[in-house]
């Protein structure tokens, strides 16, 4: 096993792989380690929407080929409230981009299926136990694998080992400053055996709490339900999601909601968190390991892989110019976009979402914001742009 590398990887998911392989790329070497076992790795349910950054990234590091085989071009989404639908057109509002759906599982096994056959080592079951000397020009990597503790000794540190990984712990206490917010709701999930019951996503605001409604591929729909704090999925059997789900999307023309047998159930809690700075030495944050945000918006992937992406740049650099540059400006450079989708799904998510107790002048705002979209060009433009995605840099 390699005792030494150049960049040692925290984290074989989306952020870690796409990582990997751009350093690839470039020349630069790199040692992934990943915690679960492959078929774990490869079976995570998360994010499904992949911005056209995203998108083009992937293309650009050689893990475009199933995507464009297989990805789902979305050009808008649906808004549904007080019985009425609005579509969002992305390219008229946007110049032209489009959303991708894509599941991050998809995502991860193309990456890892490259990262096998062409890149460095990638150790799955090998979980690490610290970070040392973030301070110093050469930190360390303690971790386990195969029964053996190991040491990676390393240039410089990627932490994509997510929002319970070690890596952040490499950033003193004394440096970090962590800002979030809790949501009085979570999501239950599920995966059906259903085709999906509109060609676009669903963002349903309704009295009854919020639905949305997605997709997997042609033959399997993902659905979401806001449920409260705490729930037991056993606590929901199909009959009730779907009738559940039909209840929430009500609106005042023909719709028919395509139900079928549920595969999966899950209860996701929401929370934004970000962690600053991003880089404290020679380690650096990214992904869900220095940030969170409530899925509503569609940014948790985009954001990780917006942050390796400016990560392989400043790598890549280095090795040309031999200037730290880059790394140096990595944590404020990504910190601009990360707080302006922390904004955009916060906003996403108190718009869309009903609040235990709220107030009828509360709910009555919230109706007028969903208006405003609807007729304002200008507001409707405004969500576009953030959904579509903004510029990495």
């Amino acid at each position: 096993m390699t005792v030494h590398t150049t960049v040692g990887i925290i984290g074989g998911g989306p952020a870690g792989l796409l990582l990997a392989r751009m350093l690839h790329n470039a020349g630069i070497d790199s040692v992934v380690l990943e915690s679960r076992g492959r078929d774990y790795v490869e079976q995570r349910q998360r994010a499904g929407i992949l911005e056209q950054g995203t998108v083009d990234a992937l293309r650009a590091c050689g893990a475009g080929d199933r995507l464009d085989r297989e990805g789902i071009v979305h050009a808008g989404i649906e808004l549904r409230y007080d019985r009425r639908s609005h579509r969002i057109d992305f390219p008229s509002l946007t110049g032209g981009r489009s959303v991708t759906v894509y599941a991050q599982t998809e995502v991860v096994k193309d990456l890892i299926a490259l990262q096998l056959r062409e890149g460095g080592p990638l150790l799955f079951e090998a979980p690490v136990h610290a970070v040392e000397g973030a301070g110093t020009d050469r930190p360390v990597i303690r971790y386990t694998h195969e029964g053996r503790e190991h040491t990676l000794g390393c240039d410089w540190v990627a932490g994509c080992d997510g929002f319970h990984g070690v890596a952040k712990h490499a950033v003193p206490d004394g440096v970090r400053t962590v800002f979030e917010r809790a949501y009085p709701y979570s999501w239950l999930g599920v995966l059906a055996d259903a085709p999906p019951s509109s060609d676009e996503l669903i963002y349903a605001h309704s009295e009854r709490g919020f639905a949305l409604f997605s997709m997997r591929s042609p033959a399997v729909s993902r659905l979401y339900l806001q449920v409260p704090n705490g729930t037991d999925p056993a606590d929901w059997p199909d009959e009730r999601i779907w009738d559940e789900l039909e209840a929430r999307s009500a609106v005042d023309r023909d719709w028919t909601l395509h139900r079928g047998p549920i595969t999966a159930k899950s209860v996701l809690p929401m929370r934004s968190h970000v962690t600053e700075p991003m880089r404290h030495g020679r380690v650096l944050l990214a992904g869900d390991a220095a940030h969170i945000v409530p899925p509503t918006g569609a940014k948790g992937l985009n954001l990780a892989a917006a942050d390796v992406i400016v990560l392989a740049q400043a790598f890549d650099h280095l090795k040309r110019t031999g200037s730290t540059e880059l790394l140096d400006a990595y944590s404020a450079t990504c910190l601009r976009r990360v707080w302006r989708a922390e904004h955009f799904s916060g906003f996403m998510t108190t718009t869309l979402h009903t609040d235990p107790g709220q107030s009828p002048f509360d709910s009555r705002l919230q109706i007028s914001q969903l208006d405003r979209i609807a007729t304002s060009p200008h507001a409707a433009a405004e969500l576009a742009e953030n959904y579509a995605g903004l510029p990495v840099v």
